[in-house]
């Protein structure tokens, strides 16, 4: 497989045309500049992504990088055309992403050596110190053969910046990838990530998204060889004015795959609005296959709006399941009754009802100082607005 090969010409799967993934280029002229009537971009406030979908410069230099690697991993920042990007089969499918593509001047590449277990996470941080100027960036991740590592990547501080990351998995390989977006409540973060899952790996890939006045997180992943596996789990919290909006497609290019899509997120405030997109295509060489999807939204103020909208796609019948599910509500009373009723003050009944519908999936996460800084962080928007909740 070459560098400007994704996986289906590689494996030689037949073509598919949806408006949902729309045909990738490296050609910038290929992608005009979205109006917001396009499917993928009609949720976006375009408006406010500060002309990332245009042609704004993405020279910015105002952020800093953070390194904290576990020891036998390797983290460098590699000229771009040195670099091994294109190594996932990901071409760009939006004008932000190729716009990225084309600015970034160095790849950021974290390699995981085969055979090794890592057990301390590897952690990227990027602080962003203004808004002034956008910047682009790319980040590569590989995790050889039968290795086992969880690799973090924090956002904080304010920026316009926009993104593409890469993931590959090779066979047997472990790989546990977050993204934490807590940015201040000025930035846009414009963000692509694609995954290449080898023979028997398995890929968790978690999102927390917390900060930012815009952000847009689109998330695909594909598969090189039979039994690989792939589970995505998101945890979100949008304030007053904040848009955060997920965008997720699981392409199931080989036999035997698996895939378990799972977000929660809570609004609060006006304006606040969340956008979930989750899509699985089960191509027809795709036989035995397993997926789900899901998604589930707590909207805790009048004024907050939650679209979420999963979709299914099936060329073969030949599987072993295939599912999806969405939910959009507030509290549930019954369950605070029953705290009330026990003696537990009206506030404190609500904060519970909230931090139980994340719960299941932060106790998930599998990585504690993450999981104790999500319940924290989830404290923290709590206690600005918990006397408005109802």
């Amino acid at each position: 497989m070459t560098a400007t090969q994704t996986v289906a010409e590689a494996l030689e799967l037949s073509p598919v045309e949806s408006h949902l993934h729309p045909a990738g280029s490296f050609n910038l002229e290929d992608h005009a500049v979205p109006s917001g009537l396009e499917e993928i971009w009609r949720f976006t406030p375009l408006k406010r992504l500060r002309g990332l979908h245009q042609d704004t410069p993405l020279d910015g230099e105002d952020f800093k990088v953070e390194v904290d690697a576990a020891e036998g991993v390797t983290a460098v920042s590699v000229p771009a055309a040195d670099s091994a990007r294109g190594v996932s089969g990901y071409v760009p499918v939006d004008r932000v992403s190729a716009r990225a593509w084309e600015a970034a001047r160095s790849v950021f590449e974290v390699t995981i050596p085969a055979n090794a277990e890592i057990a301390e996470p590897t952690t990227i941080r990027l602080h962003g110190e203004g808004l002034e100027k956008a910047a682009a960036g790319h980040l590569l991740v590989r995790a050889g053969q039968f290795s086992k590592a969880v690799v973090v990547v924090d956002y904080d501080g304010s920026a316009t910046w926009a993104e593409n990351i890469e993931v590959v998995l090779e066979d047997g390989a472990q790989l546990t990838f977050v993204t934490i977006q807590d940015w201040n409540d000025d930035s846009v973060h414009v963000v692509t990530q694609h995954a290449r899952v080898g023979r028997d790996a398995e890929l968790r890939h978690i999102a927390v998204s917390l900060g930012g006045d815009v952000v847009r997180a689109s998330t695909s992943a594909d598969y090189l060889g039979t039994g690989g596996s792939v589970e995505m789990l998101g945890v979100y919290f949008a304030d007053a004015g904040q848009h955060i909006e997920h965008r997720l497609f699981v392409d199931h290019t080989a036999p035997r795959t698996k895939s378990n899509v799972e977000y929660k997120g809570a609004l609060q405030g006006k304006d606040a609005h969340t956008v979930w997109i989750g899509n699985v295509l089960i191509r027809k060489e795709a036989q035995g296959i397993l997926t789900y999807e899901s998604n589930d939204n707590l909207v805790l103020t009048d004024g907050a709006t939650a679209d979420s909208v999963p979709n299914l796609e099936i060329e073969t019948g030949d599987i072993e399941g295939a599912g999806h599910a969405s939910t959009t509500g507030r509290f549930d009373d019954e369950h605070l009754f029953y705290l009330q009723s026990r003696g537990i003050a009206e506030e404190e009944a609500r904060r519970l009802v909230v931090h139980g519908f994340f719960n299941d999936i932060i106790r998930r996460i599998g990585v504690p100082a993450l999981q104790e800084r999500l319940v924290a962080s989830i404290e923290e928007e709590l206690a600005e607005h918990v006397g408005r909740i109802g």
